[in-house]
This record gives structure tokens, C-alpha cells and sequence, in this order.
């Protein structure tokens, strides 16, 4: 459970970095991802999914 959090707390600092670090850029990037459509959104979920997992397989071998 401590690795879990461990990790959970560095996806939180790595996904707040942009916002702290350039919010006015974020917002135009946040009013892009609004204008995509469904489907682009969903292969871009997956393939950042599938990337993740082998992200941990590699991390974990």
C-alpha cells in the first residue's frame, strides 16, 4: 500500500507541474481537447494506457 501511494502522490506532482507551472497555455491546450472529437479522445486514452502498462511491466521486471 506504501508503493501505491508513493506512486499516486508522483502522477499528482507530475500531472500538476503544467498547471502550476504555465495555467494560461493549459487553458488554450484545455479548450483544444474540448473541440476534439469522441473518438480521437478514446484512441489517445489507449494509447496512453497501453503505454503506461508497459511503463510498470518494464519498471516491475
Amino acid at each position: 500500500m506504501d508503493y501505491f501511494l508513493c506512486v499516486l502522490g508522483m502522477v499528482m506532482i507530475i500531472e500538476g507541474v503544467p498547471y502550476f507551472a504555465a495555467p494560461d497555455r493549459m487553458k488554450s491546450w484545455m479548450a483544444m481537447i474540448m473541440e476534439m472529437a469522441p473518438g480521437t479522445l478514446r484512441r489517445f486514452g489507449l494509447v496512453m494506457m497501453v503505454a503506461g502498462l508497459a511503463l510498470v511491466y518494464l519498471g516491475r521486471r
